[in-house]
């Protein structure tokens, strides 16, 4: 349901970067909750994977950087469900460049994807939002905050999402929308796979994430999804324009 709709009416919820990862154990979280969910990315195969034994969740393959993308996935959810109560702004790519070697091609498709596709979606999803009161939850890093060595445009992306999470939040609690944000750590989850670091690479990475997190581990993708689904919940109605980080102390070391 969403914040101010009948009990008896399931909420509808938009999960992008749903094919692994947090996006994956998000949009199966919602579905435990009886939540009807659209799980959206670029590859089809492990979104049927994300589906398999959850039916409330709907893959839908698109891409959120193509021209039409936001538009034809808020278009699509809302023929099939009517509604959109929750929109998880999660996906995001890496690249294996740096300061000394990013070009114009490189940089490209990590601001429209950590960035662009997370303005244009909510842009094309606030008409469903405002019917329902709903909630934006965007996914940034809790690197954001501090700084990340070899990988600073991602972390700046980040960034720059926490700023929009505060800023519409303010802007839309007058139209009954909240925004917040959720901050993972460091989180087992294949997205330096998919960016194609060396295993020496993301070994170094690894070390150096667990030298900056005081519990001393890497993080689950549940416990992140965790934290989504609590503060999209009715419950959190008061709560908007925060970014929680769930990073096992990282932040604050």
């Amino acid at each position: 349901m969403s914040e101010n709709s009948n009990a008896r009416t399931p909420r509808t919820v938009l999960v992008t970067g749903a094919g692994t990862g947090i996006g994956r154990a998000t949009a199966r979280a919602f579905a435990a909750e009886g939540a009807r969910v659209v799980a959206v990315g670029r590859r089809a195969a492990p979104l049927a994977e994300t589906a398999e034994g959850h039916p409330g969740i709907t893959p839908l393959s698109a891409d959120l950087t193509a021209e039409d993308g936001p538009r034809a996935v808020v278009r699509a959810a809302r023929e099939r469900y009517g509604r959109i109560d929750v929109l998880v702004n999660n996906a995001a790519v890496v690249t294996t460049d740096s300061l000394r070697t990013y070009t114009r091609a490189s940089v490209q498709p990590l601001l429209e994807t950590n960035l662009l596709a997370p303005v244009l979606l909510t842009q094309a999803a606030l008409p469903a939002l405002e019917e329902s009161r709903g909630v934006v939850v965007n996914v940034t890093t809790s690197v954001g905050q501090r700084g990340w060595p070899g990988n600073s445009l991602y972390a700046a992306g980040k960034a720059a999402l926490e700023v929009l999470t505060r800023s519409w939040a303010v802007e839309l609690a007058p139209r009954g929308v909240r925004v917040v944000a959720v901050a993972p750590g460091a989180i087992e989850t294949p997205i330096a796979d998919h960016a194609g670091y060396t295993p020496e690479r993301r070994a170094a990475i690894r070390k150096w994430q667990l030298d900056h997190t005081p519990l001393g581990r890497i993080g689950r993708p549940e416990e992140v999804a965790w934290a989504i689904t609590r503060l999209a919940a009715p419950q959190a109605s008061f709560v908007t324009g925060v970014v929680l980080p769930v990073d096992g102390g990282a932040v604050v070391a």
